[in-house]
């Protein structure tokens, strides 16, 4: 049944937020803020922030982050895309809230001066978080999860050159579960994303392991799904 809408119209505000993770210790991290101020002072919280006029989200995002974070989105991370808009009309107790939430991914992502303290949480063991953040973090990993299937994303997390070991370590990481390692190399190595170098890293104890590289630095659909 359609409600039918009686009062005068108040438009609800306007915000955008990111959900910027990262590998950290084998384990995926995502970029928090500490609230300086009500609602949820002291509590962490997705970088965000007001959408105004005259700015469309994207540009938003890229001001907010810098402020907010002391991150530059242009160069800290290797791409990053529209997730979802959060609309739930109670999630912020000022009033209604849409929310354009953006997901990023990079590798050791730096942040500089920002206008409160930023921190970087492991996704397993998140903080109390202010609003609905924590569900907008599990919705992102998942959405994370269901990407490595049919796209090359997982780049974003390795550096230019990296072993096969390094790769299946980056995937487990943000699959949260082990994966059989001939069966893994077979079939990703069959999907033709990834080259041979002729250089070598030495892995522990172990011998010489060999580099490798991405055909393609930037987000690509899978001909076939991963998995």
């Amino acid at each position: 049944m359609t409600m039918k809408y009686t009062g005068s119209y108040v438009a609800p505000t306007l915000t955008v937020d990111a959900v910027l993770f990262q590998l950290i210790n084998n384990e995926l991290n995502v970029i928090l803020i500490e609230r300086p101020n009500d609602p949820f002072k002291g509590l962490w919280a997705l970088p965000g922030g007001y959408n105004p006029v005259g700015e469309t989200t994207h540009d938003a995002l890229q001001r907010i982050v810098q402020e907010k974070a002391g991150i530059n989105i242009d160069k800290d991370l290797s791409y990053i895309e529209q997730l979802y808009t959060f609309d739930t009309v109670a999630r912020d107790p000022r009033g209604h809230a849409v929310s354009v939430t953006y997901m990023g991914c990079g590798r050791n992502i730096e942040w500089t001066k920002s206008e409160a303290h930023t921190a970087s949480f492991a996704v397993s063991s998140l903080p109390k978080t202010a609003y609905d953040h924590t569900d907008i973090i599990r919705y992102a990993h998942e959405r994370l999860i269901a990407k490595l299937s049919y796209t090359n994303a997982i780049y974003a997390f390795l550096p230019q050159k990296f072993t096969l070991t390094e790769l299946q370590s980056a995937y487990e990481a943000i699959l949260v579960r082990p994966l059989d390692k001939r069966n893994f190399r077979k079939k990703f190595l069959g999907l033709n994303l990834i080259r041979e170098t002729d250089e070598m890293k030495r892995e522990g104890a172990h011998r010489p392991a060999r580099l490798y590289m991405f055909n393609s630095s930037t987000l690509e659909t899978l001909d076939r799904s991963f998995e």
